[in-house]
């Protein structure tokens, strides 16, 4: 999970869809990939790993242009893990999850502060020219569509905007609009928001002005729920951002696209984020090879027909190294699960948790109050010390997680530990080393930038100083000879 609020765009521009075929592709959830727990940290030498395919790699082979505008946060210690190699033909943004908005620095933990605002794969030094971050990646989004033609190749733009994460930074103009907000930090995001709002306006009437829009499928999702200490607001779900209440991992998304058979209509179907991969490769008409594994599945006729969706259960995640309940055990688990392990899952109306699930309130908004939130204990403030490691919702009926089941319905939290027990067996290890102090950008030009190099590319380096020598060997030779003629020439 992020560590502040995110809210991302992704657009992609598609081929006119064939009906598309119901799929049965999954497996890719988090514990598939070794990155259940916590983020990539900007120290680590850890990257999303290089055996996954990634939808733009699938658009290429289905004939596409790719391109990534904005925040990557899917690691760079080493740089095959870098945007424009796992897929993307242009990138420009960064590869952190967060940093100024204007500056573009970023800081991690105490006196490691770099640059991170690239260019392909170089610092975009040429680029920076203080802009606020939101206005440049939609500048340079809105280029990329400019110098695009989409009558000659399809086109995909993965735009994940770096607003509303903190720090919450916005242009004046944007603050002025929300004096009535007495409390600061909620005025700062609805200012960022509107900043977010006008971007995405300004980036549709450039599909319709460069002939895009009519086919074009826009996918506009957040990563994860608010963080109330920031500004955000999830009432009247439960919880908020890094927890796995409703509140922290019900995230609000739209499709807006000419090809949608029902527009203006919604969908009450399970929906993963794992889906984006195969619904956006099928519609593209590419290809899904069955040794993909995929945890997603193909939800367009569900978002598009309205038909239901082929997805009836979501793993949100198991996290074997998070803190572990205090009163958790295999008995309070029926012997088939160790309720002190972090975990959420979600089979048609049921939903089970166990272990911490994080911070559990219910946050009510801030809009009108100037206190800190740290100063405010609503009423509705839960108390860990009840020594509950094991809950079960029905959130169809109880979306605010309100009422919990498990003691009335142990049958139904039977069958769902079985079912985390067996996505368990399929794990794999976690991946989350330890800081490597080379990853400082004060080593790599004051820049947050690939800083590992494995065999193949200490090799390569090596083969490279070696001609570089040669070549340098052989000038200082010519330059040495034709200094040696040119001396005897005199003497004479």
């Amino acid at each position: 999970m992020d560590t502040g609020p995110r809210l991302h765009l992704p657009p992609a521009m598609l081929k006119s869809p064939k009906r598309p075929r119901p799929r049965s592709e999954r497996r890719r959830y988090q514990i598939h990939t070794g990155l259940q727990h916590s983020i990539i940290r900007a120290t680590q030498p850890n990257c999303l790993p290089l055996e996954n395919v990634t939808l733009p790699q699938k658009l290429k082979q289905a004939g596409y242009t790719t391109h990534m505008v904005g925040k990557w946060h899917l690691g760079f210690y080493k740089r095959g893990c870098l945007p424009t190699q796992r897929g993307f033909d242009t990138f420009f943004g960064s590869l952190l999850g967060s940093g100024d908005y204007y500056s573009h620095y970023k800081c991690e933990g105490t006196g490691m502060c770099g640059y991170d605002l690239y260019e392909g794969e170089e610092a975009a030094w040429d680029q920076d020219h203080g802009m606020y971050s939101t206005m440049m990646l939609t500048r340079k989004a809105i280029s990329i569509l400019a110098n695009h033609d989409p009558n000659q190749k399809p086109l995909f733009l993965y735009l994940a905007y770096q607003a509303v994460h903190s720090p919450l930074q916005v242009p004046a103009r944007y603050l002025e609009r929300y004096k009535g907000i007495p409390n600061l930090t909620r005025r700062k995001y609805a200012a960022m928001v509107s900043c977010l709002d006008e971007a995405i306006h300004n980036l549709t009437m450039a599909l319709k002005r460069y002939g895009y829009y009519d086919n074009t499928v826009i996918v506009y999702s957040s990563d994860n729920g608010g963080q109330p200490i920031v500004g955000g607001s999830n009432w009247p779900l439960r919880g908020s951002k890094a927890t796995y209440w409703e509140g922290g991992i019900k995230a609000v998304g739209f499709v807006h696209s000419p090809l949608l058979m029902n527009k203006g209509t919604k969908c009450r179907s399970l929906v993963h984020i794992t889906d984006w991969f195969p619904t956006l490769v099928t519609l593209a008409e590419g290809t899904l090879e069955e040794d993909l594994n995929l945890d997603g599945y193909d939800v367009w006729e569900a978002i598009s027909e309205g038909r239901p969706s082929p997805r009836q259960e979501i793993l949100h995640n198991i996290d074997p190294i998070y803190i572990k309940a205090k009163n958790g055990s295999w008995k309070a688990g029926y012997g088939l699960w160790n309720t002190a392990i972090q975990a959420a899952l979600r089979v048609g109306h049921w939903k089970l948790l166990t272990g911490v699930p994080g911070y559990s309130d219910w946050v009510p908004p801030q809009t009108f109050s100037t206190q800190r939130l740290t100063n405010r204990y609503h009423n509705e403030r839960i108390r860990w010390d009840r020594g509950k490691s094991l809950w079960l919702f029905n959130i169809t009926a109880d979306p605010y997680e309100r009422v919990d089941l498990s003691q009335r319905y142990p049958h139904i939290v039977k069958k769902m530990l079985m079912r985390l027990a067996q996505y368990n067996k399929t794990a794999v290890p976690v991946r989350y080393p330890a800081k490597d102090l080379r990853s400082n950008p004060q080593f790599n030009g004051g820049v947050w930038g690939p800083w590992y190099k494995d065999e193949k590319d200490e090799q390569e380096e090596e083969d490279m100083n070696n001609h570089l020598t040669e070549l340098s060997s052989k000038k200082r030779w010519k330059k040495k000879f034709k200094h040696r003629k040119l001396k005897r020439r005199v003497e004479k």
